[in-house]
């Protein structure tokens, strides 16, 4: 299975695209699309949707896990996260991807053991986890967490399913 992870922004934009299979995950590519912060946001956010679709269609992704949105201080920024995110989900579901969103605390919480956890201390455990390099984007790394989380997601919800199975049959 392909995970493609997805830190949104309006700026910048990170991914992580990993394979899973049989609990083993293998990270494929991680980066960041950038975007001029001069363009108009509606000018980005068509970028935003050309750029995922290179990405759906050189790595063909069965699911993409993405960050939920969340207010911080600057309700301008919340806005722009989601219209960026709009663009992302849009394009996953017109090529039938799966699309899994998670709140960015969970996630920390779930690859760290800390929902509170910072940037630099996800990056470390998420390249700990693949065996990679130094990520040198943290943006990167936020979105190969949300990749490696999805995963693990999906392996609690196989093992649940499982014994559901072995109950049912007793």
């Amino acid at each position: 299975m392909i995970i493609l992870g997805i830190d949104p922004g309006s700026r910048f934009l990170g991914f992580g695209v990993i394979s899973s299979e049989n609990g083993r995950l293998k990270p494929l590519e991680y980066g960041v699309i950038k975007f001029d912060a001069e363009e108009n946001l509606t000018q980005r956010l068509l970028e935003i949707g050309q750029g995922v679709r290179e990405l759906f269609q050189e790595y063909k992704p069965d699911h993409i896990s993405i960050e939920k949105i969340f207010l911080g201080k600057n309700a301008d920024s919340a806005f722009k996260l989601g219209h960026a995110r709009g663009v992302v989900i849009y394009e996953a579901l017109r090529e039938s991807i799966e699309v899994y969103e998670y709140a960015t605390r969970v996630v920390k919480k779930g690859i760290t053991g800390n929902g509170g956890a910072d940037k630099e201390h996800v990056r470390s455990v998420v390249q700990n986890i693949l065996k990679i390099p130094p990520v040198k984007s943290l943006d990167a790394s936020d979105a190969l967490a949300l990749a490696c989380f999805h995963s693990t997601q999906l392996r609690i919800k196989s093992m649940k399913k499982v014994a559901q199975l072995s109950v049912r049959k007793k």
